[in-house]
């Protein structure tokens, strides 16, 4: 089964890159482009995509009111924001908008290939150009709030949601616990379901406004 993709762009010509860089690709198919917000929201309800490239800046409706509406229906898609500014409100918008993914357009194509394939696999994905910018980010935001929902977790799923936040892969989780790749996915799908967030991305924004990870002691 080919992974299927949108891409949405107001620029034909970077549609049409983004085109090449994916097909070149084997297992992952375009079925649909759309040029704004709008059209981006009729074509993956038509085609039904597994992921969706999207656009930030566009014109009739932006990427992330695109993206918030996309991700509220049922069943929705995974979507990938790109953007050529790598702002921290871009940054913070973007995840808070339950997006799984964030890339500079400038990123080579081998980083969004894996992208895809990383979000399409159900984990999220930051350029590395901005992950350190989520931390910035809630550096100056209002005192974090602790949650309830963080009393159900057990004191290794609370471990595992800190590193979550520090952005780390699960090979990485596994090295520092010592313990199997399977091991550290169950812990992940634990922490997910009972917080009831949607994936790492999710993750990574509650745990800094719960204050479970703070500013600088990542």
């Amino acid at each position: 089964m080919s992974i299927r993709i949108v891409i949405v762009d107001d620029q034909a010509m970077v549609r049409a890159g983004l085109r090449m860089i994916v097909e070149s690709e084997p297992g992952m198919e375009v079925v649909g482009e759309a040029a704004d917000g709008r059209d981006a929201i009729a074509v993956a309800r038509r085609t039904r995509p597994d992921i969706v490239l999207m656009d930030i800046s566009m014109p009739r409706l932006d990427g992330l009111s695109a993206a918030r509406e996309l991700l509220d229906a049922p069943s929705p898609p995974k979507v990938i924001t790109l953007t050529t500014f790598d702002s921290d409100e871009n940054l913070y918008a973007a995840l808070r908008a339950g997006t799984s993914g964030f890339l500079l357009k400038v990123s080579p194509p081998e980083q969004l290939i894996e992208a895809i394939r990383v979000v399409h696999a159900g984990d999220a994905l930051l350029d590395p150009a901005v992950t350190s910018r989520v931390i910035a980010t809630f550096a100056g935001r209002a005192e974090p709030k602790p949650s309830p929902r963080l009393d159900g977790l057990t004191p290794r799923e609370l471990e595992v949601l800190q590193m979550l936040a520090r952005g780390i892969t699960n090979a990485e989780i596994a090295q520092e616990l010592y313990v199997g790749e399977a091991t550290v996915k169950t812990h992940v799908a634990r922490v997910l379901m009972k917080l009831g967030l949607r994936d790492r991305a999710q993750a990574v924004v509650f745990a800094y406004e719960t204050g479970v990870v703070r500013p600088g002691a990542a």
